[in-house]
């Protein structure tokens, strides 16, 4: 029997479909859960189901040629991934990982396709996620060849950030990314990204506080990544 926790009305995607057509998904799903730590699909695996994260939170991570992993994003409660594979028949090109005990769903490429054919609200949400991740691909590709490492961490930091509820002028970032992770995501090393950290600290410019890493001026910020990509 399906769990109140297992139904794809938890998907954004899904938000212009009736709850008839909702629950044939549903059954027409493989539901699992995974641990913290595990390892969902790896990269060049063969098979083309797409997943959709229905509650926790998982990671996209490339291998580089020096066996670091690079972090591309993260995916949350209502994301899914796999797309891509259902689209072209390859195989994976990326490695997923559970960062927290998640539940997902497992849709065969084939009732997938029928859908994005039969639903033009979700053809085109897959389209704008499509186009969103080849700007934000090349936007990365443009830091890699522009920015130095200092400004790298500057960018994703901003990126990373939200605004604080309490002051408007400063960015949170909650939960903190360890130096490891923050390393992964602008192809360094965790002791740059260290040094770096306790730099801006210096400067008065990040705070560390319980649960997070606070942005006193990202303005500032804004304005120091702007001038070097000048």
């Amino acid at each position: 029997m399906i769990r109140k926790t297992e139904t794809l009305a938890r998907i954004p995607l899904f938000r212009s479909l009736p709850e008839d057509a909702l629950a044939r998904l549903d059954t027409q799903c493989v539901w699992r859960r995974a641990r913290s730590k595990e390892r969902i699909l790896g990269y060049k695996d063969e098979g083309a189901d797409v997943y959709f994260v229905v509650q926790g939170h998982v990671r996209v991570l490339i291998q580089a040629n020096s066996g670091r992993d690079s972090i591309l994003r993260d995916i949350r409660d209502g994301g899914y991934f796999g797309e891509l594979a259902a689209l072209d028949g390859m195989p994976r090109s990326a490695e997923i990982v559970a960062i927290a005990d998640s539940v997902v769903a497992k849709m065969p490429p084939a009732v997938f396709r029928d859908v994005l054919r039969s639903q033009p609200d979700v053809c085109d949400q897959l389209l704008s996620l499509l186009a969103s991740q080849v700007r934000m691909l090349a936007n990365r590709v443009n830091e890699l060849g522009t920015l130095d490492v200092r400004t790298r961490i500057y960018a994703e930091l901003l990126r990373l950030s939200r605004p604080a509820p309490a002051n408007s002028r400063h960015a949170l970032i909650s939960p903190p990314p360890t130096a490891a992770e923050l390393a992964a995501r602008v192809s360094s090393r965790r002791e740059a990204v260290s040094r770096e950290l306790s730099s801006l600290e210096r400067a008065g410019l990040l705070e560390r506080r319980r649960g997070a890493l606070v942005l006193l001026d990202p303005e500032r910020l804004t304005t120091m990544v702007a001038k070097y990509d000048e």
